[in-house]
């Protein structure tokens, strides 16, 4: 059986968590591989609405094994809160796994965050404050705490005293902050060490297992692929790579051992905070697509903020899928476009006189560019009850071939609403 990456295709929120809890059925190990409490997803089942940080979205299938891997940064409170809030309404989390090697946001890693943001006055980055990019600053920089860690004293010990050394320099003489205790944290730290204990494991062993087995394991990700450190909208970026080298890198499997990339994309464009957004639009289209006084409005899961919205970027989308190999694509939210009599996509960008076919990797250009815009008509009646691809209007199912064109992905899967039930099966998956 295949091992499958579902990543972002665009700025994260496209929906990823709605079709994890859908698939999971289908696998047997899913395993989130990157980011941190700084994503979140939306589920909705027959349990109810959930809103997932850290926690893999294949939770709510009792059949599946669910793996934290190295890959993501971990804050064990917010974990705990999420493992309470799950068996307080009938979840289980036995089957739910934490590698060994992931990495520990600390108490100064969200410090720091916060305050190096409000440092950068205008040209704020647009960070979730909850401490992501400087865990992982220490990960690189080999100074990092590992959940590991946590359940050894005296390395915790060695390895904190070590590092608070330094984080109280730089906020006390730099910031004019307080400094953290040593001792307070320590025990802290200890302490969710004990309390996550039995979910903390070698997962390399299972994901190895499963691997030997030929069982089918989902890999879901976090953030969307123009967020990546690398390729995205530098500096306007998350701090890991989101995309399906990192699925590989963040679980611990072979590249080698990827069979297929699904790319989850919205049937428009949104974005959380700062950064350029070539398509993006205001008026009465713009409240359309945010659906404001809707239980399914446009505002982060995590942060609540409002989100940014727009066209269809089919540039960002198709150079999304070329760095991501992206064969099969999953449009999510097409039932908010059914009010709409026309529908634009961007096809290409024009710079001055030239026309574009990828996203300018300088901020600086890419907010210059002027979107070349294809319309489509729309279809002006409901799909959220449709079941069966060939049943949507003529006009929705021409405009989700285009985009399809455009990214150069077959189709595989399609949303017409929150729920399970509403997702539409094109081609299947495992």
């Amino acid at each position: 059986m295949p091992v499958v990456a579902l990543i972002g295709a665009q700025w994260g929120d496209e929906g990823k968590g709605h079709l994890i809890d859908l698939l999971a059925s289908q696998a047997r190990l899913v395993v989130r591989y990157g980011g941190g409490n700084n994503a979140g997803h939306t589920v909705v089942n027959h349990l109810g609405t959930f809103k997932l940080h850290l926690v893999p979205s294949g939770i709510f299938d009792p059949q599946t094994v669910n793996i934290i891997g190295a890959g993501v940064v971990i804050d064990p409170e917010v974990l705990l809160g999420e493992l309470k809030e799950l068996e307080a309404r009938g979840v289980s989390t036995a089957r739910l796994f934490i590698s060994e090697r992931a990495h520990v946001i600390m108490p100064y890693h969200v410090q720091l965050d916060q305050l190096q943001e409000q440092d950068r006055g205008e040209g704020k980055i647009g960070t979730t404050g909850r401490g992501i990019g400087p865990a992982y600053a220490d990960k690189m920089s080999r100074t990092g705490i590992r959940m590991a860690d946590l359940l050894h004293e005296q390395t915790l010990l060695n390895r904190l005293r070590v590092v608070l050394e330094e984080k109280n320099r730089i906020l006390t003489r730099l910031y004019g902050a307080s400094p953290i205790s040593l001792h307070d944290t320590y025990l802290r730290y200890l302490e969710l060490g004990h309390q996550l204990g039995d979910h903390v494991t070698d997962t390399h062993a299972i994901v190895q297992r499963a691997l030997e087995k030929d069982l089918p394991i989902l890999l879901e990700g976090a953030q969307g692929a123009l967020l990546d450190v690398d390729y995205g909208t530098y500096p306007y970026v998350t701090s890991s790579p989101p995309g399906a080298a990192g699925a590989c890198q963040g679980a611990g499997i072979g590249p080698t051992r990827l069979n297929a990339v699904i790319g989850v994309a919205k049937a428009y464009a949104t974005r959380v905070g700062a950064g350029p957004f070539p398509t993006e639009i205001d008026g009465p289209a713009a409240d359309t697509l945010r659906q404001i006084g809707t239980p399914w409005a446009e505002v982060g899961t995590t942060t609540g903020r409002l989100r940014r919205v727009g066209w269809f970027d089919a540039v960002m989308a198709r150079y999304a899928a070329q760095l991501n190999g992206v064969d099969t694509l999953a449009i999510t939210k097409l039932d908010v476009l059914d009010t709409l009599p026309t529908i634009k996509v961007c096809t290409g960008y024009r710079l001055n006189d030239a026309q574009l076919e990828y996203p300018p990797a300088t901020v600086a250009v890419l907010e210059q560019v002027e979107p070349i815009y294809e319309e489509l008509p729309g279809w002006m009646t409901p799909t959220t009850g449709v079941r069966r691809f060939h049943e949507l209007p003529e006009a929705a199912q021409a405009y989700v071939a285009r985009l399809c064109q455009l990214v150069g992905a077959r189709l595989g899967l399609v949303s017409v609403g929150p729920g399970r039930d509403q997702v539409i099966t094109v081609a299947e998956i495992f």
